[in-house]
């Protein structure tokens, strides 16, 4: 499913996520002006009724007021209790379990908000996005330049936002389970920089909806 070797994915601290999350983590991954930019392409590009899957949430969303119901898939229960924007909260690690623990074609949009550095299988991570969306529906990636550096892959932390924006394209190209990636960037004269990859799921048989 992917090229990149094991290497990549190696992070300094590789102990239990659990361990690390285990309190509240609330130092924020966007400024303010990085959190307008990505509300607004998440308003713009989800649908505005349906569920939607938060992907590696945590206490704030960055979703606008629609759509209606908003699942958020973490590590730390507190600051998924404290996200307002959550109808429901499911407590998984990624990097644990490679399945997410949901039926097939059940969603109708995801987000993963400043938190793809941390995905240590990244091409199953997206395969099985891809599965729980139904056809036609977004995968929206989004990201900026914080992060926890401990807990950030290798191919991370070795290279610079060009890059980044090709491996997160490899990763919907390597998962087989995306049509064509869009990008948009947000990159003001102050501030943090807002960078945003999304596609939609194919259909079962590979075709496109889209």
């Amino acid at each position: 499913m992917t090229d990149l070797p094991p290497e990549f994915f190696r992070r300094h601290d590789e102990d239990d996520d659990a361990l690390f999350y285990r309190r509240p983590r609330t130092s924020p991954h966007l400024d303010d002006g990085a959190c307008r930019a990505v509300c607004a392409l998440y308003g713009e590009i989800l649908p505005t009724t349906g569920l939607v899957l938060d992907l590696m949430a945590s206490f704030d969303s960055h979703l606008p007021e629609t759509p209606a119901r908003v699942v958020g898939l973490g590590l730390n229960r507190e600051e998924l209790s404290s996200n307002e924007r959550l109808e429901e909260h499911v407590i998984h690690d990624l990097n644990q379990e490679d399945d997410l623990p949901f039926g097939e074609r059940v969603f109708d949009g995801a987000v993963c908000t400043a938190a793809v550095q941390y995905m240590t299988r990244p091409c199953r991570t997206f395969a099985e996005v891809g599965r729980v969306l139904r056809p036609g529906a977004p995968f929206i990636v989004a990201f900026s330049v914080r992060m926890f550096p401990t807990k950030a892959v290798l191919a991370w932390r070795a290279s610079d936002d060009a890059a980044h924006l090709r491996l997160v394209e490899h990763y919907f190209d390597a998962s087989s389970a995306f049509g064509p990636v869009a990008r948009r960037l947000h990159v003001p004269e102050n501030g943090d920089p807002l960078y945003a990859l999304w596609a939609y799921a194919r259909s079962p048989a590979g075709g496109e909806e889209r």
